[in-house]
């Protein structure tokens, strides 16, 4: 008994974000459906369901990036580190800051490397001189794997790397914050099989530092890069669990339908 309730206790301080009954309307449109899900932090957990089935919906309203459209409405509760991200108090600034994201199409601000990286520490006031700055965006290009591609250009354009090398200035970008969650919204679907090969490899090692959920259509990627996989369909989460268990022996057959090939 005193083991079954340590391992509980350890399975709790693991979650880093929880989500209970979380509906999600666009207009009329009823997008997600009583959504509860406990995400475990230093994991990569995907996000797989056929297109249209509410996974970057989701993703969306794990750092109320759904607050800036105006016809959608989202109830229920999720909360990170045990707070509910939607209480009045809480800033969506400070939120997305702690809740970094990379989307599908690497989208480098129009300035330089440097700059790029130092967008986010700078508004959020985390260095206090420019020495500070240096070593945060050295730190943050070498956790992106990309220092030594660029360390001769940091006053170049973003603009001017190539796609694969522009995704890993998205999520130098994204780190620079220090954020604790990366959400990651298919962020190889634009990107050539070397470059995704590259980001996938550098998804890996940003798990020993985040919590990271990634949205992907492959399910080969899902296989390759997370420790946990939800698969949604219709709006709804049908099936979440380690990822070996739902690719080999999922339990509901809409599952095996997905993973078949039946649905999709």
């Amino acid at each position: 008994m005193k083991d079954m309730l340590i391992e509980e206790r350890t399975a709790m301080e693991d979650v880093k974000i929880s989500a209970k009954d979380v509906n999600v309307w666009y207009g009329d449109t009823h997008a997600i459906k009583d959504v509860s899900v406990e995400i475990k932090d230093k994991t990569v957990t995907a996000f797989i369901g056929p297109s249209g089935c509410g996974k970057s919906t989701f993703l969306r309203c794990i750092n109320r990036m759904n607050d800036t459209i105006d016809i959608c409405r989202v109830e229920g509760l999720i909360t990170l580190d045990g707070q509910d991200i939607y209480d009045p108090k809480v800033d969506p600034v400070q939120l997305r800051a702690k809740v970094g994201m990379v989307f599908q199409k690497p989208n480098p601000f129009p300035k330089s490397i440097y700059d790029n990286v130092a967008y986010g520490p700078r508004i959020h006031g985390l260095a206090r001189n420019k020495a500070e700055l240096d070593e945060i965006v050295e730190n943050s290009l070498r956790r992106a794997a990309l220092w030594n591609e660029a360390k001769d250009r940091l006053q170049s354009p973003g603009t001017g790397l190539s796609g694969g090398q522009q995704q890993r200035l998205c999520i130098a970008r994204a780190i620079a914050t220090e954020p604790e969650v990366l959400l990651m919204d298919e962020p190889c679907s634009a990107l050539d099989p070397i470059a995704t090969a590259q980001v996938e490899e550098l998804i890996d090692e940003l798990r020993t530092s985040y919590s990271v959920i990634i949205v992907t259509h492959s399910m080969q990627q899902a296989a390759r890069v997370s420790q946990r996989t939800a698969f949604f369909h219709l709006g709804s989460l049908v099936e979440y669990g380690e990822t070996d268990r739902i690719f080999t022996n999922p339990v509901d057959p809409r599952t095996e339908a997905y993973i078949t090939g039946r649905i999709g």
